[in-house]
């Protein structure tokens, strides 16, 4: 497994063997929403060329709930955190027609984020 460019997983914080196994056991529980997101966020050729798509998604769930600690005030706002926050929208809400689609992605990007620390914790 290759953490290159996977900025949220690619910290002191996580260890790769520990990452590579909390993302299996989520990964077993988690299918679907890995799917759902997968189909948002990368397109058929994107995915059947990317070996790693699941760490992607998984980085990209992390992402967002690192923002979400922005957004709800739980840690000062970064220079770039605008810019992360309109990406991060934009890669979801695409070719969504209501905010209850777009809300929907959020929540299962938070989870899976979520979930996986949770794993990751009780690893150690």
């Amino acid at each position: 497994m290759s953490l290159e460019g996977m900025y949220m997983l690619n910290t002191e914080e996580y260890k790769p063997e520990k990452i590579h196994q909390a993302l299996d056991m989520l990964y077993l529980d988690r299918k679907n929403e890995f799917r759902e997101l997968s189909q948002v966020l990368l397109s058929e050729k994107a995915l059947s060329a990317m070996p790693h798509w699941k760490e992607f998604i998984l980085n990209f769930s992390l992402d967002v709930g690192d923002s979400f600690k922005t957004w709800s005030g739980q840690k000062p706002p970064s220079g770039t955190s605008p810019q992360k926050a309109l990406t991060l929208l934009k890669q979801l809400g695409h070719d969504k027609t209501s905010m209850n689609q777009l809300a929907h992605l959020l929540n299962i990007s938070y989870n899976l984020g979520m979930e996986f620390k949770e794993i990751y914790r009780r690893l150690k």
